[in-house]
């Protein structure tokens, strides 16, 4: 049977440590809302950054080789990756993963991706099973601060549950116009490439998909049903769980998704919606869940500042 990976990794005392990787921007074509989205670089542009932002789960796949080295199987059934997102990324730019090892005997620890320069990409946990700690977005979620005024998502309501939808994802299948490539293009590109992602040359004796492609086919129909929130907009992830219960998940198998919005919260240039999706095979069990903060950009909505002073009687703080 075929190794996992040949990812060159470095030990240390502390943590296992990826190669320097230069992940690869395919969205640039991405349309959500019928408009270019934060990863066209003329609308990252004028939102103030220097060009079209590589997708946030794009970097959990330089995590794959790590989580497998650490945890072997374990890892494809039971992997979770919980992260906080904190400077974006451009293509051409390298980054590494670094994983933490973990306290004797503890199924969690600490992950954080960086680079060149030091500038932190993103910070969270990697675990397996039950870890029993919190997860780094569970902990996060418990110290959110309540959106207050909103306007973007004026009309979305917490614990708002949507309808069950079938999504599955085949090789040379276009994802839609959130992802406008197949996975076999994905896989071209994989800053980190398996064996196990294309053959049935592994445990399980099917093709399993990538972690990074997960967030795709979890998200793959969420249009279909949207929150109703105000547009247009231009959001951006700014935080990601996802995790496995019973995995793997194959390629070519249909799955059912279903989305509860289980927080509300803002900043100053953002309004947040975090969503739970909770993944289900055909026997109808649980094998994975997904909790994603789509940020929505205040400034990218054109008449933000009109409707807040309508709303609230005063200029937005």
């Amino acid at each position: 049977m075929s190794k996992a990976f040949d990812t060159e990794i470095t030990e240390t005392a502390e943590a296992f440590v990826g190669p320097w990787r230069q992940p690869r921007q395919m969205l640039q074509a991405q349309t959500y809302d019928a408009h270019a989205s934060i990863h066209d670089d003329a609308t990252a542009q004028k939102l103030g950054f220097k060009g079209g932002t590589i997708e946030g789960p794009t970097h959990f796949s330089q995590f794959a080789p790590l989580g497998a080295r650490l945890w072997g199987q374990a890892w494809f059934e039971s992997g979770c990756l919980s992260a906080h997102y904190r400077a974006v990324c451009y293509e051409g730019e390298e980054v590494q993963a670094i994983l933490s090892k973990p306290a004797s005997g503890a199924r969690q620890c600490a992950i954080q991706m960086v680079k060149r320069d030091g500038t932190e990409v993103l910070r969270g946990t990697a675990s397996v099973g039950d870890p029993a700690a919190p997860t780094a977005l569970e902990a996060r979620l418990g110290e959110l601060k309540p959106l207050a005024d909103p306007v973007i998502l004026r009309d979305v309501k917490l614990g708002q549950t949507g309808k069950r939808q079938t999504v599955r994802m085949a090789f040379d299948q276009n994802m839609g116009d959130l992802y406008p490539f197949s996975l076999r293009q994905k896989l071209a590109v994989i800053t980190e490439n398996s064996p196990y992602y294309s053959s049935s040359d592994n445990p399980w004796g099917r093709a399993i998909i990538p972690m990074e492609m997960l967030s795709v086919l979890f998200q793959y129909r969420s249009k279909d049903e949207p929150l109703p929130t105000k547009g247009p907009a231009v959001g951006l992830f700014a935080d990601q769980e996802i995790r496995l219960v019973k995995g793997p998940l194959f390629v070519d198998q249909d799955y059912e998704v279903e989305r509860k919005v289980v927080a509300l919260s803002g900043s100053r240039r953002t309004e947040s919606a975090w969503a739970k999706t909770r993944v289900f095979d055909k026997a109808n069990t649980l094998v994975a869940t997904m909790l994603l903060n789509m940020a929505t950009m205040k400034d990218s909505y054109a008449p933000y500042q009109e409707e807040y002073r309508q709303l609230y009687g005063r200029a937005s703080g």
